[in-house]
């Protein structure tokens, strides 16, 4: 049996372009993040990939971008979940804010908790813990029960969400769950054990 899970941080984002704060904004793929989405489909591809359900958030970015990854695989219309517990972090106060302005404000080093830390929240907004605490029930319930029956599952999501779920493929902590990078458009690509641990990884990017 195949079980077969792949996690897609979505494409470059307008804001993203802009180095502001984004969390819940619901704003759109930039030029690039489009082709990094499409990239990432081309990718899946390669490996001769097909999927048989697929989950993203409430954000138009993580949907935009699996729209484009399921057009590069020809799979336009792919049964797909949509659910806000795989939305990014919510920043809070800081949504909007240029990172380099609120460096300014508030100085590097509280910057640099608020986006760092483990359970430290930004005004107004979520920890990393917060968001670990909505997305990995989540995928306990609804995404990897599927992919142990077999069926092979595509998640795209967002940074903050997918360290969520990689935090307990990987076997990672609360100290080192927020220094690893998910890159935009790299696609994540795991085999699962019956138990539910990871089989093999592989990270489709260069």
């Amino acid at each position: 049996m195949e079980r077969l899970l792949v996690l897609v941080r979505h494409g470059q984002s307008e804001w993203n372009l802009k180095n502001l704060f984004t969390g819940w904004k619901d704003v759109d793929l930039s030029a690039k993040g489009v082709e990094e989405a499409r990239l990432a489909g081309r990718r899946l591809a390669g490996l001769g990939l097909k999927f048989d359900v697929a989950f993203t958030s409430a954000l138009i970015r993580a949907q935009h971008t699996l729209d484009l990854i399921l057009d590069e695989l020809q799979q336009g219309g792919l049964a797909t979940l949509r659910d806000q517990a795989l939305n990014e972090r919510d920043y809070g106060d800081l949504v909007g804010l240029n990172k380099d302005d609120a460096r300014k404000r508030w100085g590097e080093e509280q910057v640099h908790i608020w986006r760092r830390s483990y359970d430290v929240q930004p005004p107004g907004g979520e920890s990393l813990k917060d968001t670990v605490a909505r997305a990995l029930p989540y995928y306990c319930q609804n995404i990897l029960p599927r992919v142990l029956t077999g069926e092979r599952v595509l998640v795209s999501a967002h940074g903050n969400s997918l360290r969520a779920l990689v935090m307990v493929l990987d076997r990672l902590n609360a100290e080192t769950i927020p220094s690893m990078e998910i890159g935009t458009g790299v696609p994540l690509v795991y085999r699962l054990k019956p138990d539910s641990t990871v089989d093999s990884k592989e990270v489709l990017e260069g």
